[in-house]
């Protein structure tokens, strides 16, 4: 192998296996880029070699080891994010193992690496009063207030995810007949989320102020290009803080713009709506990933209980009212 051997694989693994092969994501795409560029400046430091100078041996177990232990002491990332960032790391090197079989032995190693198991809390989520508060704070005689409004009325009921917020256009949003928004989700997959009549009306009225195209972003920046993560992460923050002189209980919340997902899911679940529709609406896989809200719902915990309260009788054995069936149970 020799000094070029690791870039090259890396391009052909991007372009050819991820772009080529696979027709990966944007988002797949954006993911693994993130990961190799944190570890390429990792290894840098600890060998003192530029990226593009470097070998397969200097990206060793011990080395991607010591990296994942820098993105949870250094970084401060979730255990969560760190098994994101080793899963791109074995597909990765499962690739080198099928195309360089002289290092499967390296490979093994590397993926032979376990993920970390990690605690998992009951979701985060806002309550009706929460939400009515936060949708109150933007001043919607400013244009960037009555955007803010817009975007947290729709959050809050469509329970988009952030990305699918962010590449909202407006020939996504039909408000004629029967209001409603179409995105494109996780795996690729199509979804219609019907709007509120008062959703719908807010979001007609903002588009009617806005100017554009029929592909431009429903919620666009200052610049009036595309909302970025970081942005919409600020928009939900500022806005809380403020929510929170009026509402107390926001304090004791972290919320970010996946709480307001959380938020849309939980009104569903509270008006009793099946938690199979609850999955079609976010657009998850199954009905297994929407079962977080069961967890996360005390009121239908409170109401089991309440169903369970000892009625005063007192129980009674079982006898079996037949010698065969009393043979049988003794057995």
């Amino acid at each position: 192998m020799t000094a070029a051997s690791f870039p090259a694989l890396l391009h052909r693994f991007f372009t050819e296996r991820l772009i080529t092969h696979q027709d990966a994501s944007a988002h797949t795409i954006a993911a693994y880029r993130d990961t190799f560029r944190l570890l390429l400046r990792f290894v840098q430091a600890r060998v003192r070699r530029e990226p593009s100078a470097l070998r397969l041996e200097d990206l060793d177990a011990p080395c991607l080891e010591a990296f994942l232990l820098h993105l949870e002491r250094d970084r401060h990332n979730h255990t969560r994010t760190r098994n994101q960032r080793l899963a791109a790391l074995h597909g990765f090197f499962r690739y080198v193992a099928l195309q360089e079989p002289a290092w499967s032995l390296h490979c093994q190693r590397i993926l032979a690496i376990p993920p970390k198991r990690c605690e998992r809390g009951p979701v985060a989520f806002l309550t009706d009063d929460e939400v009515a508060a936060l949708i109150a704070v933007p001043d919607v005689s400013t244009w960037i207030g009555r955007r803010d409004r817009t975007l947290l009325l729709l959050a809050t009921q469509t329970g988009l995810r952030n990305s699918e917020l962010t590449g909202l256009r407006r020939q996504d949003v039909t408000l004629g007949g029967s209001p409603h928004i179409r995105c494109m989700g996780k795996g690729r997959k199509t979804r219609a989320t019907p709007l509120r009549s008062d959703v719908a009306a807010a979001l007609a009225d903002w588009l009617a102020h806005v100017a554009g195209s029929p592909s431009d972003p429903v919620f666009p920046s200052a610049r009036l290009g595309r909302l970025s993560a970081d942005a919409l992460q600020r928009l939900v923050s500022r806005h809380v803080a403020t929510a929170r002189r009026t509402c107390p209980s926001l304090a004791e919340k972290a919320v970010t713009p996946h709480t307001l997902r959380h938020a849309a899911a939980m009104a569903l679940l509270h008006r009793g709506v099946d938690l199979s529709v609850i999955a079609l609406w976010l657009g998850h896989e199954s009905t297994q990933t929407t079962e977080i809200y069961l967890h996360a719902d005390m009121q239908l915990k409170e109401r089991a209980l309440a169903h369970a309260t000892s009625s005063g009788l007192v129980p009674r054995r079982y006898r079996a009212p037949d010698p065969v069936l009393a043979f049988l149970e003794a057995l």
